[in-house]
């Protein structure tokens, strides 16, 4: 699916749900798109995988979310001003409905990649309208019902009911194509019905008398006809070429060397053509003379390409046609189809130089069966499908050979006039696209970058409450374990040397660096620095009840981790103490996570009386994890700062398994 289909979905679904849900569906889906560009082909499966996504996320079911994708759909086109071609269409809905295949027809020119559906409105009464859907593509049935309400309510103000009367090879919530059992290819196809009020459509387009004047008119000659419409084919009931136009003649005998070129004429349409729109349409009588408003597109079969065998078919006598003269032809035929052989490229008729066969476009007409009374037949009045002048030659037709009236002529010299002035715009808009891809990619970078940063200064839990606006208050916490490691014997705070003063900082980063790489988040957070004591914390922000065996497990990873540096005279002591804080963000310029109570302070004075390379432990620290088999060591009474005499203990190791 091109990428504007995508485009119309995240651009709703974040309006209607919100960014965090969007995003999340994109998680659940895997989808590595920030954005979808609008002429990019991406996965069919996406659809029905966001669908699925958002029904898990919302409650909703997978169908309403179809349902939702093809009104969004509706209502985004109008951007880029497609909502003109609807409103341009007719009056009433119906001339819409009548009008989608045609639609389709013409994006393709934009969209040329584009898998477009094929819809036939078959039956239509007071009451609304049956519309009949063929596609290659599944699971798209509520999609296109969704998109069906929203046109009759954005442009014709109308509500509409749609159902499905009959479904046939429809596997709802995928895309992955109809399960095949054997090798011919499968379409779905769903008859929907369309309820709505359609009297002003059928009074004044279906039930009317034709005018006296249209009765009177003369019959024409078919001669003439043929002439104008150089294409067109009548056909019988048996659906057999009864008359054709020269052109369309010409162009078969030229793509199928070989044949009887007298055998167009009476040959079954479909031993002739395959017909690529309506899909799935049988080609009957009874089927086609109802079918009135629909627009066909046929290929034209072929056998090959060859110049020379055209040449020789279009100087033979067709009014004495004898086989003698056919056989002697058939050799000149295979003479030149053997050539052709021996060269892998063909010559372009209208430059003279050697193209590629297998570079040549399928030959398409396209046009409108017509039943004619006074014929007792259905002709079908069509045109070749030539984008520009390249297309025509590929083809084997010249400008001339085109309908002398209607613009086809004009569209394929506009076509090849406008192309490269296309061509540019088109890759100026893929440049602009992939740089607004780039800048995004690295806005995100910066994005991450960014939160890192925030994220080393502030826990994440606080960042993103302010970030969603919430005040940052205090918040206090009933017990925590609070560790400070203190750096010694980094720098003489006596010397004047410049090299002395460097040579700490690089010794102190290395240390503080090889003490972020223990810390383990959520269990640990990093508080701060101040000069060369480090302060940790575990049961903050994030309540831990394994708050003091986390800390102690840090302290001893961190005597290992600090001698396995062997820096020399360089040593640590650490100070732990549990008990009561009370934490928030202090500051606006540089915001900090900060930590207060006497908590805190008694594990500051648990650092400072400890020993080098050495655990101090509080009274409450001890206790705890004494209990779940931690080894350690009285101390005995120490006089502490401010505390006066207190038992402490020394941690010597973790428990024996």
């Amino acid at each position: 699916m091109y990428g504007m289909l995508y485009e119309s979905v995240a651009f709703y679904v974040q309006k209607e749900y919100g960014q965090d849900v969007w995003k999340q569906v994109c998680q659940i889906v895997d989808c590595k798109h920030n954005s979808f560009k609008t002429h990019q082909i991406y996965p069919d499966k996406l659809m029905p995988d966001f669908a699925a996504a958002l029904a898990a996320c919302t409650g909703q079911t997978f169908d309403f979310f179809m349902n939702f994708f093809g009104k969004c759909f509706v209502r985004f086109f109008s951007n880029f001003g497609y909502d003109k071609m609807i409103r341009s269409t007719g009056r009433y809905y119906c001339d819409f409905l009548q009008s989608i295949d045609n639609i389709h027809l013409q994006m393709r020119f934009t969209y040329p990649k584009m898998k477009s559906p094929s819809m036939q409105l078959t039956h239509m009464d007071n009451d609304g309208a049956v519309i009949v859907y063929r596609s290659g593509r599944t699971g798209m049935s509520k999609y296109l019902m969704g998109q069906m309400a929203e046109v009759a309510k954005e442009f014709y103000g109308l509500d509409i009911k749609a159902y499905v009367l009959e479904s046939q090879n429809d596997i709802a919530g995928g895309t992955a194509g109809p399960i095949k059992l054997s090798d011919t290819p499968l379409t779905v196809i769903v008859k929907y019905r369309l309820d709505f009020d359609n009297r002003d459509y059928m009074a004044k387009r279906i039930n009317v008398t034709a005018h006296p004047s249209h009765l009177s008119l003369p019959p024409i000659n078919m001669s003439v006809f043929l002439d104008l419409f150089p294409f067109t084919i009548v056909l019988d009931h048996d659906m057999c070429i009864t008359h054709a136009g020269e052109k369309i003649v010409e162009t078969w005998i030229l793509h199928n060397p070989g044949k009887n070129p007298k055998s167009f004429i009476g040959s079954h349409v479909m031993d002739l053509f395959e017909c690529r729109r309506p899909k799935g349409t049988k080609i009957e009588w009874d089927t086609l003379v109802n079918m009135r408003t629909v627009l066909f597109e046929f290929e034209l079969l072929r056998t090959g390409r060859n110049k020379a065998a055209y040449d020789a078919a279009m100087n033979m006598d067709f009014e004495n046609f004898d086989e003698m003269e056919f056989s002697e032809a058939s050799a000149t035929l295979r003479k030149s189809e053997q050539e052709n052989e021996d060269s892998d490229d063909e010559v372009d008729l209208a430059t003279g130089e050697r193209k590629s066969s297998h570079f040549f476009k399928s030959i398409l007409i396209k046009g409108q069966m017509f039943y004619m009374k006074d014929l007792d037949s259905l002709i079908f009045l069509c045109s070749p499908l030539i984008e520009n002048l390249d297309e025509l030659h590929g083809i084997g037709l010249f400008i001339n050979d085109l309908n002398p009236h209607g613009l086809s002529r004009e569209l394929v010299m506009a076509g090849w006039q406008h192309c490269s002035k296309l061509e540019m715009m088109f890759e100026k808009e893929e440049m602009r696209s992939d740089e607004l891809e780039k800048s995004l990619d690295l806005a995100d970078s910066w994005k991450k970058q960014g939160d890192e940063l925030l994220y080393s200064m502030i826990p994440r839990p606080i960042a993103e409450r302010m970030r969603n606006g919430e005040e940052a208050t205090c918040q206090s916490f009933d017990e925590v374990s609070v560790i400070f490691i203190e750096v010694m014997n980094v720098y003489n705070g006596d010397s004047n040397k410049i090299q002395d003063a460097m040579l700490a900082v690089t010794t102190l980063n290395t240390v503080f660096t090889a003490i972020d790489e223990e810390i383990i988040s959520p269990f640990v957070y990093k508080v701060e620095t101040v000069g060369m004591v480090y302060m940790a914390v575990s049961g903050a922000p994030d309540v831990n009840p394994l708050h003091a065996e986390h800390a102690c497990d840090l302290a001893l990873r961190l005597i290992k981790k600090v001698k396995s540096l062997q820096i020399p005279d360089l040593s640590i002591r650490i100070g732990i103490n549990s008990g009561p804080v009370v934490a928030g963000v202090v500051g606006l310029k540089v915001p900090r996570y900060c930590l207060f109570g006497d908590t805190v302070n008694t594990a500051s004075r648990m650092e400072s009386t400890s020993e080098p390379f050495k655990i101090h432990l509080s009274f409450n620290t001890a206790k705890k994890v004494e209990e779940v088999g931690y080894k350690v060591v009285s101390r005995g009474h120490v006089k502490v700062k401010g505390k006066g005499e207190m038992e402490t203990f020394w941690l010597v190791d973790t428990p024996k398994e």
